[in-house]
């Protein structure tokens, strides 16, 4: 497995400047840097090439999130809504294979944060997600990426909260490049269990989020690190586990993630990324067991 970080645990606003951390990351100890596609909306090819050979030049790999806004929705039922949707995913999707990142993830099925103030047609949308999820699939096939789709807990999203339903789902687009993303944060919400939803996920997971149930880097909550460890052995999971911690208050970030108070306790710049060195070779350490505890997990089946 291959470790990252997400770009704002740093920042309070998600379309900034992320070059910046390609060379922190690495220092940190971590493999990956994860960026947002806010960044990506009106950036020059210029820019999509220094990105990338920056990225090269460390020897960092690149992954990349996002949460689309209301215009960006494939669930929509408005067709003008889905047709600024197919374009966007198809422009930012061209725009990772120039900058060599195969793996995109987020609620790239519908819209984030969803606006509960309106009415919910999870069967509508359901359908018309899944019809265009498998257009736009089509297409990240095409441009080598991964389409991870995660699973939200039920304040965040309406139409995947579990890893049942996402399997479900990426079952009915059928297109091998539309996988399962699960994230911790989420699955401790609207998981019985993190392990049996890791052991369901199966060869369907493309792309793993960890963070605490606080939200801090993990090892500062209490999740069951060595028991999720255990279980993305078991299935032979050998790809990406980004972290995505958020500590700050404020901005867009802080008001779109709901941190209304500043979960870091007054840290320095320093000392967050000491907090980040120290979890990821945490994460490294539980997540690199030996051999023997899968049967113990794989029981459970």
């Amino acid at each position: 497995m291959k470790y990252g970080i997400y770009f704002a645990y740093w920042e309070q606003e998600w379309g900034v400047d992320q070059k910046k951390y390609i060379p922190k990351v690495k220092e940190l100890g971590f493999d990956i840097l994860e960026i947002s596609c806010a960044m990506l909306k009106q950036i020059s090819p210029q820019e999509l090439t220094e990105l990338r050979k920056m990225a090269e030049d460390s020897g960092v790999t690149l992954t990349a999130g996002y949460g689309p806004n209301a215009q960006e929705n494939l669930a929509s039922s408005d067709p003008a809504v889905v047709a600024h949707a197919l374009a966007f995913y198809t422009d930012i999707l061209k725009k990772l294979e120039v900058l060599d990142i195969h793996t995109l993830g987020g609620g790239i099925y519908s819209y984030w944060p969803v606006d509960y103030s309106k009415p919910i047609d999870k069967q509508g949308d359901w359908r018309r997600s899944v019809e265009n999820v498998r257009k736009v699939g089509q297409i990240a096939g095409e441009c080598g990426v991964d389409y991870c789709l995660e699973v939200l807990n039920r304040f965040e999203g309406y139409l995947l909260n579990t890893c049942a339903e996402c399997r479900r789902f990426v079952e009915e687009v059928d297109v091998d490049a539309v996988k399962i993303m699960l994230d911790t944060f989420h699955m401790n919400i609207e998981e019985d269990s993190m392990v049996e939803a890791i052991l369901l996920a199966g060869d369907k997971l493309g792309h793993f989020h960890v963070g605490e149930n606080n939200r801090r880097v993990p090892g500062k909550g209490g999740f069951p690190w060595y028991e999720i460890g255990m279980a993305l052995r078991a299935i032979g999971y050998d790809k990406n586990v980004v972290m995505e911690p958020f500590v700050k208050s404020g901005g867009g970030v802080g008001n779109d993630i709901k941190i209304w108070r500043d979960l870091s306790g007054g840290a320095s710049d320093a000392q967050l990324d000491e907090d980040a060195k120290n979890s990821v070779a945490y994460l490294r350490y539980v997540f690199g067991g030996p051999q023997s505890d899968y049967a113990s997990v794989l029981k459970r089946r």
